[in-house]
């Protein structure tokens, strides 16, 4: 994630991730599934910015959340991860200063694309900055993996190798820049609901080809090689999700895939040229889409 601090105020770019491998290894007794994942970091981004209250005319209160949000449907409550990761952050640290956020939310919830999550480790990052505290990627690594699944990968991005819940994490080197075309469509499908309809296979797929693929920077074996144990599912619950897959493997990339938990879709690119092609193909035929969006991003840096 990228950072920024002024006099008064931290502003963080959150990214959303797609996952180029997903494997479900088994049901954990805490009623998880023990996984295998190939994360990327891609080039959509939230936007978080974090004041000091007291620097915003808010009076003397202490230990005030104020979450503000462009998106009207996004809770801005005590049930958010944003503030739940304040309140983390504070209990942690033993501090009691109220903070104002602001957010710009450009990231599809659910989707797939662990907005939330994003959210979350970029809350830990900039109450870090914020408040001086000096926690290193370790601790703040530890902490996501409190908050959920899915936040300790941003501190590992832009590519990570992640196990567990998801949370146990280890950071990958790409080989090349990767470019990716996202199909979001307008409904978004539960995680929760996914897994339950999930499988556990008795032999489940090896990650080593993909890790190996994206190592060397190979995208038509990477292509080759992605795999989603949750798809399947998915478009049992969302049928627009088999038909936009469908409809990008007409388009000829490297290759497509469901992210995460849905319900987006991309398509896997070998190179920028390819990825404006779809992305025109797809926007000439919006009609058809039902609505849904479609972004060109890269992998991050």
């Amino acid at each position: 994630m990228m950072m920024q601090r002024s006099a008064s105020a931290v502003r963080v770019w959150a990214p959303a991730k797609v996952n180029l491998f997903l494997e479900v290894l088994a049901r954990r007794p805490d009623g998880y599934h023990e996984l295998a994942t190939l994360m990327v970091a891609v080039s959509l981004y939230d936007t978080l910015e974090f004041t000091e209250r007291s620097q915003t005319g808010s009076g003397n209160e202490e230990g005030v959340t104020t979450l503000r949000c462009d998106h009207p449907s996004l809770s801005t409550g005590p049930d958010n991860l944003i503030c739940r990761a304040v309140e983390r952050v504070r209990r942690e640290a033993g501090r009691r200063e109220s903070v104002g956020i602001r957010l710009w939310k450009r990231i599809p919830m659910a989707a797939g694309l662990a907005g939330g999550s994003s959210d979350a480790a970029a809350t830990l990052a900039g109450l870090n900055r914020l408040w001086r505290l000096g926690w290193d990627r370790d601790k703040l690594i530890r902490l996501g993996a409190e908050l959920g699944s899915d936040v300790s990968f941003f501190f590992a991005a832009p590519a990570a190798w992640c196990t567990g819940r998801g949370e146990q994490v280890e950071p990958l080197r790409l080989g090349r820049a990767l470019d990716l075309v996202l199909i979001a469509p307008p409904l978004g499908l539960s995680t929760a609901a996914v897994f339950r309809g999930v499988t556990v296979p008795r032999s489940p797929r090896s990650g080593a080809a993909i890790r190996q693929a994206a190592a060397e920077g190979d995208v038509n074996e990477l292509g080759r090689q992605l795999h989603n144990r949750l798809q399947p599912v998915a478009e049992q619950l969302c049928p627009a999700v088999a038909d936009l897959s469908a409809r990008l493997a007409g388009l000829g990339p490297a290759g497509q895939l469901m992210t995460g938990s849905g319900s987006t879709v991309f398509a896997l690119c070998r190179d920028p040229g390819e990825a404006l092609r779809l992305a025109r193909a797809l926007n000439s035929a919006r009609e058809e889409l039902g609505g849904a969006r479609v972004f060109v991003v890269r992998s991050c840096h």
